[in-house]
């Protein structure tokens, strides 16, 4: 089980710490950014939600910079994704709500 996200996100490290036991790693994507393959699936998945316009990074851009493609937002600015995407069992998982945690079983 995979939880991209960043280390200094307190719901990532909530989230890595309810499912330290399903063997849970964390990747920080400024560390580690997203290959343009899973950034690719991650958006085919969440379309716009996976872009965070509520995030301090977005309210930091031009309208110019705002009106960009989300594939090419994410990869000039990765922590403008919504965290943590989980990937587990095949499936992936965007947030850290009650269904979320329901449907991982924490």
């Amino acid at each position: 089980m995979k939880i991209y996200g960043l280390k200094t996100c307190d719901t990532c490290r909530a989230a890595v710490k309810a499912l330290a036991g399903q063997g849970a790693v964390l990747v920080d994507i400024r560390a580690e950014p997203l290959d343009p393959a899973t950034r690719a699936r991650f958006l085919a998945e969440f379309g716009e939600a996976l872009v965070n316009r509520r995030s301090t990074t977005w309210k930091g851009l031009s309208e110019a910079e705002r009106a960009g493609a989300p594939e090419d937002l994410l990869a000039a600015h990765p922590a403008l994704m919504k965290r943590p995407v989980i990937a587990a069992g095949g499936k992936l998982y965007l947030g850290w709500d009650a269904g979320v945690r329901a449907a991982l079983g924490v």
